[in-house]
C-alpha cells in the first residue's frame, strides 16, 4: 500500500493544539493562515504519496552504491529530488530574502513528517541541508550567506554536518581534524570524518560540508573546535563552480536500514589540503554546530513520528484484510479479519495513540519556536524559547524510542508475514532503529534534559508546563463521560509523577549524580508520556465540544485519548518508582564490571 498523509489530523493539531492563529498573528506570518496551511499540506501530500513513497521499497532493495570515490543514488531518487527542489520544498521555512518561502516552522513541520513517512532515506538529505542553512544563517558572514544559502534553498546544492571521527564517536572533545590557516584567509583542512549522511551523491551539483576541525593554537577539548565550510567543488566569485576540492568519499557504510541514504567516510586533505572557510570565530565551532544539531534533533524526532505513522497505516490495512481465527466472544462461527481480535486492537490502538500524541507535542513545540523567533516582545520570545529548548530532547528522544515500539508492533500485527521482507513491515522496523542513536543517543538527549533543561533553571520551565497541565486537568473535571474522567485521573497522576521526578533531579543532580543520571532516560520517557498525554487530553476537550460537527472524526479522537490514558499514561507511576527508588541508582551500578 502507498502512504496516505493524515492531512485532516495534521490540520486539527495545527488549529486546535498548536495555536496556528497565534502564529499567523506574528509579524511576517500574516498570510500563513489555515487556508494556506491546507493548500501547502495538500501539495506536500501529493508529492509524498505519488513520487516519494513508491521509491521507498526500491531504495531498500537497491541502495545507493559507491564506486571509485563516487556515489550513485537509488534509481529514481535523482529525478524525485529535482521535483522536490523545483517545488520549493527545501526553502519552506527559510527566509524570503534568501529565496525561501518564509512559512512558519509549525506549517513546515507536518510537511517534514510526510517526507519522512513516505521515504526516510530520501528525507535525510533535505534534513541535513536544513541544518546547514540554519547554521549559516545564524553564524555565517553576510558574504557566506549570499554565496551558499540561496543555492542550498534551491536544491542546486545540498549540505552535510561533519562532526564524528573514528576515534571520537559522540565525544567531540577527541576531534583531531586540523585546519591550517593560509595567507589568503582560507584554511586547509586535513582529517577523516565518518557517518556523514549524504556525504557524497549525484543528486545535486555541489555539496556544502560543514566541518569541525582544530586550528594550530586551539585549546584542548571542545573549547578548541572551529567550524568550516568545505564545499565539494570550490565556488568562484561569480557563483559558478570551480575546481574539485580535496575532499573524497573513500567508502560508504553497509547498514541495517535507511539503505538508500549513503553514509559516507570522507577524507580531507590527502592531496594537499581541502580548502575551507571559517564560520564565525575560531574555537566557537561547537556552539555554532549545536544550532545545526538542534535543528537536526527536532527533525529526527519528526522522522520517528513519520515512520510510526507509516507503520501504523500498513498494519491497520493488513489487519482489515487478513482473515484468521474465530472471534473469542463467539460472535461468528467462521474465521474473521484479525482486526476483530482484542489483542490486535490493543496493538493498533497503541500504535495510533503513541503516534498521535508525539505528533501533537512536536507541532506544539514548533509553534513555540515560531513565537520565540518572531514575537515582537523580547520577554515573550525568551519564555517560548525556553519551552522549545526543553521540548527538543523530549521530541527527539521520546519520538525515536516510541517508533521502535510502534514499528515492532507493526511487524507483530503482520505475524509471520511481517518477518518476510516482501510485505514491507520489516523495512520500517529496520529503518527506525537508527533514529534513537544518531544526532545524539537517547541517553545524550536525557542528559541534556537533566543538566541543561532542568537543573540549570531549577526546574522552572518544567514546572511552568506542569502548571498548564493542571489547568487542563481542572477543565476535564467539568466534562461528563468516561473518557474525560479516565483522562483526568490518569493525567493528574502522571503530572504528579513528573513533578516528583523534576524535584528529585533538581535536588540530587550534584548531591547524587549517579542516581539522577541512572534515571535520566526514564525521566525523558516519563516527560514524553505525560506531555503527549496532555496533548491528547487537550484534543479530547476539543473533540467533546465539536463532536456533533463530525462524529466519525471526533469520536475517534475521544476514543484514542481514552486509550492513551488507560494504556500509556498509566506507565508514568512505574517510571517514577524506578527513578525515585531509594536504591535506584545503586542497583544500576550494583554489578561489578566482571559480573557483566
Amino acid at each position: 500500500m502507498t502512504y496516505a498523509a493524515p492531512v485532516k489530523d495534521m490540520l486539527f493539531v495545527l488549529k486546535e493544539l498548536a495555536g496556528l492563529e497565534d502564529v499567523t498573528a506574528l509579524p511576517g506570518f500574516e498570510d500563513a493562515n489555515l487556508e494556506t496551511a491546507q493548500a501547502v499540506l495538500d501539495e506536500a501530500a501529493k508529492l509524498c504519496s505519488e513520487v516519494l513513497a513508491p521509491l521507498n521499497a526500491e531504495g531498500d532493495r537497491n541502495p545507493s552504491h559507491w564506486k571509485d570515490g563516487e556515489v550513485t543514488a537509488t534509481p529514481g531518487f535523482k529525478d524525485a529530488f529535482r521535483q522536490f527542489a523545483d517545488g520549493g520544498w527545501q526553502g519552506l521555512q527559510h527566509p524570503v530574502e534568501y529565496d525561501g518561502q518564509g512559512l512558519p516552522k509549525v506549517i513546515a513541520t507536518p510537511c517534514i513528517e510526510m517526507l519522512n513517512a513516505s521515504n526516510l532515506s530520501f528525507a535525510l538529505c533535505p534534513l541535513l541541508t536544513d541544518g546547514a542553512i540554519e547554521a549559516l544563517l545564524t553564524a555565517g558572514s553576510e558574504a557566506q550567506k549570499q554565496r551558499y544559502v540561496p543555492k542550498l534553498i534551491s536544491g542546486e546544492w545540498t549540505g552535510t554536518m561533519n562532526l564524528t571521527e573514528p576515534q571520537a564517536g559522540s565525544d567531540l572533545a577527541l576531534v583531531r581534524s586540523r585546519a591550517e590557516p593560509q595567507a589568503n584567509g582560507a584554511y586547509k583542512i586535513f582529517g577523516t570524518k565518518i557517518f556523514i549522511t549524504w556525504g557524497e551523491h549525484d543528486m545535486a551539483e555541489n555539496i556544502v560540508h560543514l566541518v569541525l576541525a582544530r586550528t594550530p593554537d586551539a585549546p584542548e577539548g571542545v573549547k578548541g573546535i572551529s567550524l568550516f565550510i568545505v564545499p565539494k567543488f570550490l565556488v568562484n566569485d561569480d557563483g559558478s563552480l570551480g575546481a574539485r576540492n580535496d575532499v573524497h568519499c573513500v567508502s560508504i557504510e553497509h547498514k541495517l536500514g535507511i539503505k538508500a541514504s549513503p553514509t559516507a567516510v570522507l577524507q580531507y586533505g590527502d592531496h594537499g589540503g581541502a580548502i575551507g572557510y571559517l564560520v564565525g570565530e575560531e574555537n566557537r565551532g561547537l556552539e555554532y554546530m549545536f544550532i545545526m544539531m538542534n535543528a537536526a534533533r527536532f527533525g529526527v524526532g519528526m522522522q520517528g513520528i513519520g515512520v510510526a505513522e507509516r507503520a501504523y497505516q500498513m498494519a491497520a490495512a493488513f489487519a482489515k484484510e487478513r482473515v484468521q481465527s474465530r472471534p473469542v466472544d463467539g460472535s461468528a462461527k467462521q474465521s474473521v479479519t484479525i482486526i476483530q481480535h482484542p489483542d490486535v486492537r490493543r496493538m493498533l490502538g497503541t500504535m495510533r495513540a503513541l503516534t498521535e500524541g508525539a505528533r501533537a507535542l512536536s507541532y506544539v513545540a514548533a509553534a513555540h519556536d515560531d513565537i520565540a523567533h518572531h514575537h515582537p516582545d523580547e520577554a515573550v520570545r525568551a519564555r517560548h524559547q525556553a519551552i522549545y529548548e526543553y521540548l527538543v530532547p523530549v521530541v527527539k528522544g521520546w519520538s525515536t524510542e516510541m517508533v521502535n515500539e510502534v514499528a515492532s508492533l507493526g511487524v507483530q500485527v503482520h505475524g509471520g508475514m511481517g518477518f518476510i521482507e516482501e510485505t514491507g513491515a520489516a523495512q520500517y522496523y529496520r529503518d527506525a532503529r537508527i533514529l534513537a542513536i544518531y544526532e545524539g543517543t537517547t541517553a545524550i538527549q536525557a542528559n541534556d534534559l537533566v543538566s541543561r533543561k532542568t537543573v540549570r533553571d531549577e526546574g522552572t520551565v518544567a514546572k511552568t508546563l506542569l502548571a498548564d497541565i493542571a489547568k487542563t486537568v481542572e477543565t476535564l473535571g467539568g466534562i461528563e463521560g468516561a473518557a474525560a474522567a479516565s483522562m483526568r485521573t490518569r493525567l493528574e497522576q502522571g503530572a504528579r509523577a513528573l513533578a516528583a521526578v523534576v524535584d528529585f533531579v533538581v535536588v540530587n543532580a550534584k548531591r547524587d549524580p549517579n542516581a539522577v543520571f541512572a534515571g535520566s532516560v526514564p525521566y525523558l520517557k516519563l516527560a514524553g508520556i505525560v506531555l503527549c498525554g496532555w496533548q491528547m487530553a487537550r484534543a479530547l476537550l476539543v473533540a467533546q465540544r465539536n463532536r456533533t460537527d463530525d462524529p466519525m472524526f471526533y469520536d475517534a479522537k475521544i476514543a484514542i485519548a481514552q486509550f492513551y490514558a488507560e494504556h500509556i499514561l498509566v506507565q508514568a507511576s512505574g517510571l517514577e518508582a524506578s527513578i525515585l527508588a531509594a536504591k535506584g541508582g545503586e542497583s544500576v551500578l550494583a554489578l561489578t564490571e566482571d559480573q557483566f
